[in-house]
């Protein structure tokens, strides 16, 4: 499975400049690209909702070889309720802890040289206090299970994910598809994983060709699909293909085509000023809405 790439994990986001705010001058990633869309996703990436909405990518250097942050903005949704599904991003780089303490962004010392902190919408982000051991400083994501060995099952044997680490006792297991990707960490907890209303999910890719065999193996295996295979459009850009699968705790996973995501997600020198100029127009639409509210009659 060498060929499989992690790549990217979705958050919704009510606010956008926060959010950009907290990714560029907190976490110090980059603006990648940014994309805005008329009408909900097919395979419902925006979540499930069918109005306007957009996409930016952010990371520390291209989507060929970093594993970087969806962040998807519904317009007119201000904020989404958090369940217990997803437990955190680790990455190392001293200079977020930096830009943290210099911007007074709240900083937890919760093991030594470890430091949790919170992304706007509450979702936690772990930050060492140390230079990145590889050249993504993207180290893993965490997500809650209800049953390890289950989720160990569906991820190992059937998405071909390498065990790395396991631990029975504190209920982890740490899995990838090669060394120098970041992993997925799998934590049990107590009772089920509530996805409510802020449910990510977690995208690879995989050549073109797998993603039908793909698709069977989970008919065959009786596991959920929540989208089969789907092309997808993005305008002016290239037109992948998915499909969307959920794991055994309803964590949603997305494969897509490598090759045309490859294409797709080429870096945007003009992504930063899309997004600031979407903000700028979001915000002046806000007051435009404001100042034009019909009176109260009476």
């Amino acid at each position: 499975m060498a060929t499989r790439r992690a790549l990217h994990f979705v958050f919704k986001v009510g606010n956008r400049f926060q959010t950009a705010s907290f990714y560029r001058d907190v976490l110090g990633m980059k603006i990648l690209r940014h994309e805005e869309f008329d009408e909900g996703c097919k395979a419902a990436c925006n979540g499930p909702y069918d109005g306007k909405w957009s996409k930016t990518m952010v990371g520390f250097g291209p989507e060929d070889d970093h594993f970087v942050a969806e962040l998807t903005y519904n317009y007119g949704v201000g904020d989404y309720r958090l369940g217990n599904d997803f437990l955190g991003i680790t990455l190392a780089s001293s200079q977020a802890v930096s830009n943290a303490r210099k911007l007074k962004w709240p900083l937890n010392e919760v093991a030594e040289g470890i430091y949790e902190t919170e992304a706007p919408g509450g979702y936690k982000f772990f930050l060492q206090n140390c230079s990145p051991p590889q050249s993504d400083p993207v180290l893993k994501v965490t997500l809650a299970v209800s049953d390890l060995q289950k989720s160990l099952n569906y991820w190992s044997n059937l998405l071909g994910m390498k065990i790395y680490e396991k631990d029975e006792q504190k209920q982890r297991a740490l899995l990838g598809y090669a060394d120098n990707q970041c992993k997925l960490e799998l934590q049990g907890i107590k009772g089920a994983v509530d996805h409510a209303a802020a449910f990510g999910r977690i995208a690879f890719s995989c050549p073109k060709k797998e993603l039908p065999d793909l698709e069977a193996l989970m008919k065959r295996e009786n596991q959920k699909i929540l989208t089969p295979l789907v092309s997808l459009d993005t305008p002016g850009k290239a037109t992948v293909q998915v499909v969307i699968l959920a794991d055994p705790d309803g964590h949603e996973i997305c494969f897509v085509g490598d090759e045309a995501f490859r294409e797709l997600s080429k870096m945007d020198p003009e992504g930063s000023k899309l997004l600031d100029d979407a903000m700028a127009k979001d915000k002046s639409d806000e007051w435009f809405a404001v100042r034009n509210k019909p009176k109260a009659s009476g």
